[in-house]
């Protein structure tokens, strides 16, 4: 793996904006489009980029192979759930929230790792980091302008929808060997099984009359917030390694929050700022003693 250079500094930084900007667009998206729908159009719209490429590079899709189960696992886990609980949870809270409640992934992460993996055990300053994270979203609960009765619901929502994407990640690690361009579309396949008859069922989808707006939000989710952010995230990967790529945790909530108060309009408290400094200092010791991160 070589050092940064510029271009990796760029699209680092290009990946960070392109997550930090998704919320604003679920918020947007689910203007018009209810939870399973709208997490059923995204997956679609992320999975014909990711099988172009596969197919492109000849890369076998197993997806529906013998050891399919996994994979099944993996995009009910890592995709349809968490996908589905953010948009619940975005539909009600600010998006720039939404952005630092999910920020909480790499702590929840090591949480569940130190339980689940054999290299990835909780040390004295990883468990620091976990609890200054944490205690910056706890500090968020004290903001009653920006979480209060009427919304507490769903901000704890949005977090298990990140625990869900650590749980995924936890379950990836079994096919890491599997090649990052087959894993990540296989799951996605697997996640539209899931969403579409649930989709079908509870909302009715052929019903809705979407705005444009709307649309062009949920078009950009998937075809931009997902498929593309997941290529330039597998070239930095490739290019710059594991460590190198979890940096654009410090930068999601940021771009979020700079999105929710520009574009959104949404109010931001001197809570919030102190909140996001917290999770973000969380954030570096935890990824500071995570040993088992440095490949």
């Amino acid at each position: 793996m070589r050092e940064a250079k510029s271009i990796d500094i760029f699209l680092l930084t290009l990946l960070g904006l392109i997550w930090g900007s998704s919320f604003f667009n679920i918020k947007i998206a689910t203007y018009s489009y209810e939870p399973f729908t709208l997490a059923l159009i995204r997956v679609i719209f992320a999975s014909i980029p990711l099988y172009l490429l596969c197919k492109f590079k000849n890369i076998r899709i197993k997806a529906f192979s013998n050891n399919w189960r996994p994979y099944a696992l993996i995009g009910l886990c890592n995709i349809a759930i968490p996908f589905t609980l953010i948009a619940i949870g975005t539909s009600e809270i600010n998006s720039y929230l939404a952005a630092m409640l999910m920020s909480t992934t790499p702590m929840s992460g090591s949480v569940l790792a130190h339980f689940f993996t054999k290299n990835e055990k909780i040390t004295l300053f990883k468990s620091i980091g976990i609890l200054v994270g944490f205690s910056g979203v706890v500090f968020l609960f004290f903001d009653k302008l920006i979480i209060n009765e009427n919304n507490y619901m769903y901000a704890l929502i949005t977090i298990l929808g990140s625990t869900f994407y650590s749980i995924g990640g936890i379950l990836t690690l079994k096919l890491k060997k599997e090649g990052n361009e087959n894993v990540t579309t296989s799951t996605t396949l697997w996640s539209i099984i899931f969403l579409l008859p649930l989709s079908i069922l509870f909302e009715a989808p052929w019903q809705l009359n979407p705005s444009i707006e709307s649309t062009l939000a949920l078009l950009y989710l998937g075809v931009v917030a997902t498929g593309l952010a997941w290529l330039i995230r597998f070239r930095i990967l490739t290019v710059n390694g594991l460590v190198f790529q979890t940096q654009v945790a410090y930068l999601i909530p940021i771009f979020g929050v700079i999105f929710g108060y520009f574009l959104m309009n949404e109010i931001i408290t001197w809570r919030v700022l102190i909140s996001l400094v917290i999770i973000i200092l969380g954030i570096y010791i935890v990824k500071k003693n995570n040993k088992g991160m440095k490949k």
